[in-house]
């Protein structure tokens, strides 16, 4: 990798700014009006402290390196000055069409979020600046015609550039901003070899943004590769607005987890959105089947699908279709943290999973020389997705490294919002002894505890006990066994497969095979009508009242109880109603009331002719 110097041949000179940001709006920042009206429109009031400091000196054309939370609007920071200098850029030569953006990003998620910003920014300027991810599902012909026409902005994952490239379809002898988003985790990806092609390209004098919610060796790697006089900015956590999030611990079984995420959502003690992260992808099937048996509705994020699949999850999520999204970040697995385990160590065992705070930047920066699968490398769910007003975050199976805990509780409380994270924790004397709910990564929750507990305290937050009173929640434990044994690995394996199904028959790739082969897809369908997946108990759903805690009776109404008579109510009146409506047909054709008729009497006939 080629170190770029500055004009004096010197290293880059970092320059901290760790100062609170001024009373800024975003008219001061000189920008277009149809930026402002588009930031007006996205209900940004004022600028985040990140926003505060990278526009500035992003307008000036400096090279940027910026550390903030998750949350914290770092998107923004550097889509907005980006527009700005394109629109400069056209207003003198309106007819020049070159891609002038690339956008690095991990993941495919991170690309269509960063994507629909620059649509939203710029949605008051459509005819003038065009971006296209180029990560999305399009068909090549559909694809080759975009890319003709020079889009401004390409949002992509590095390896996605590499094989256009490659290809000759595109071309970034023009660019003259380079982002790279996520900077901390791009290269833990395995996309070292395409980060040193695109460097090999790329022109001189590029403007660079390294956006990042750590500083890690990767990112300082990273700032040498392409930064010039690199000004730094690092916000502090405690000037971030807000009343951050609130930490509890619950000390349970292994089966207790069951136990407790049934009265969390059936007695409604969560409210509003909740993520719940799991171990593995079956964990989050066999959770998701267990809230069903009680009416509770869930979805799954699962890394198996399609990424247009998991962002219409995403979507819907954000939008308000389910309230619990079930997540299996299998990315901490999948990224070099289980590795460790094949290492042996000098007393034959294996280490632990768990590494200390100091070792996760080592574990982080060796773990990026190994190659991920493709479809590792689209999914990540602890780290960039936006998940939008996320109330609470649950770590049903902790996760193995204190990293991951911070990266997973920050799906909460984002923008200034308020937020809780509830972890389930596994005592080592109680592991192993439910077999049929055990996993092997909750030996070490313990150990992973103490480090999660040090860590937050080094950032002067607190992880604080979530007490049950289990005597009232031990109250619902026959429930919860009739609903564990219910959803079995058959079951499991039953949705899994299902879904895959759903996605061949949905699969505009697939449509011509299945026009070919009629029989295919019937068989699918036909898969797929085999009735509910696990044995329907419809008592499960509803909590009968001695069950119900003092504190969960207040929310039913003692009027909503009463006598219940044998008859409907109103029975009587509506056959009262049925007489009025053929009393007034009468009285509407003689122009009397309705009373006892004689029908001899009444009986008319005409005399024939």
């Amino acid at each position: 990798m080629k170190r770029k110097l500055d004009a004096n041949d010197a290293p880059t000179v970092e320059v901290l700014d760790e100062a609170k940001a001024d009373d800024v709006s975003f008219d001061s920042f000189g920008l277009d009006p149809r930026l402002i009206q588009a930031v007006a429109k996205a209900k940004f009031s004022t600028p985040t402290p990140v926003q505060a400091r990278v526009i500035p000196l992003a307008l000036e054309g400096k090279d940027v390196l910026a550390k903030s939370k998750t949350g914290s609007g770092k998107t923004a920071a550097y889509v907005l000055p980006i527009l700005q200098s394109i629109l400069r850029r056209k207003k003198s030569s309106p007819k020049d069409k070159v891609t002038s953006t690339l956008v690095l990003v991990p993941t495919r998620e991170l690309a269509d979020q960063v994507q629909k910003a620059f649509a939203s920014l710029s949605s008051f300027c459509t005819k003038d600046l065009r971006s296209l991810n180029l990560t999305q599902r399009l068909s090549d012909a559909v694809l080759q015609a975009v890319l003709q026409e020079s889009p401004d902005i390409i949002v992509s994952t590095p390896g996605r550039v590499t094989q256009y490239l490659n290809s000759g379809r595109v071309s970034l002898d023009k660019v003259s901003h380079l982002v790279i988003d996520e900077a901390d985790i791009v290269l833990s990806y395995g996309y070292e070899d395409d980060i040193n092609t695109i460097a090999s390209i790329l022109p001189r004098g590029v403007q660079t943004f390294l956006i990042s919610a750590t500083l890690t060796p990767e990112v300082e790697e990273l700032k040498i590769i392409f930064c010039r006089d690199a000004a730094v900015i690092k916000i502090d956590e405690k000037e971030e607005k807000g009343e951050g999030v609130t930490q509890y611990v619950v000390r349970c079984g292994e089966d207790e987890k069951f136990l407790l995420i049934f009265v969390l959502f059936k007695l409604r003690l969560v409210k509003g959105k909740s993520i719940i992260f799991v171990h593995d992808v079956d964990r989050s099937y066999r959770l998701k089947l267990f809230l069903e048996q009680f009416g509770i509705k869930s979805c799954v994020l699962n890394a198996e699908l399609p990424v247009n699949s998991r962002l219409h999850v995403v979507q819907e999520f954000n939008k308000g279709l389910y309230d619990i999204l079930i997540a299996a970040d299998d990315q901490e697995v999948l990224g070099g943290i289980v590795r460790r385990s094949k290492v042996q160590t000098q007393d034959g065992n294996a280490p632990d999973h768990e590494m200390s705070d100091e070792d996760d930047e080592d574990d982080q920066h060796a773990s990026k020389k190994s190659k991920l699968s493709n479809n590792e490398k689209d999914y990540g769910v602890s780290r960039g997705i936006d998940f939008q007003n996320v109330s609470c975050v649950i770590n049903f199976d902790l996760p193995q490294n204190s990293k991951s805990y911070t990266h997973r509780i920050g799906r909460t409380a984002r923008a200034g919002k308020a937020g809780m994270a509830l972890s389930f924790v596994v005592p080592k004397d109680r592991f192993g002894k439910h077999k049929a709910t055990s996993i092997p990564a909750s030996k070490n929750d313990e150990r992973v505890l103490e480090k999660i507990i040090a860590r937050q305290e080094k950032k002067g937050n607190e992880v604080k006990p979530y007490h049950f009173d289990m005597g009232q929640v031990d109250a619902f434990r026959y429930r919860m066994n009739d609903a564990l044994r219910a959803v079995t690995r058959a079951a499991v394996h039953e949705a899994r497969a299902r879904e895959i199904k759903q996605e061949l028959i949905k699969s505009e790739k697939l449509r011509k095979h299945f026009e070919e082969n009629p029989d295919d897809l019937r068989h699918l369908r036909h898969d797929g009508e085999h009735g509910a997946i696990v044995r329907h108990q419809s008592h499960l759903k509803h909590v009968p009242d001695y069950l119900m805690p003092p504190q969960g009776k207040k929310g039913v109404s003692t009027e909503d109880i009463g006598f219940v008579g044998l008859r409907k109510l109103g029975s009587d009146s509506k056959r009262k109603d049925n007489k009025k409506r053929g009393g007034a047909r009468k009285t509407r054709a003689s122009g009397k009331t309705r009373g006892k008729v004689d029908p001899l009497k009444s009986f008319s006939a005409r005399k024939r002719r």
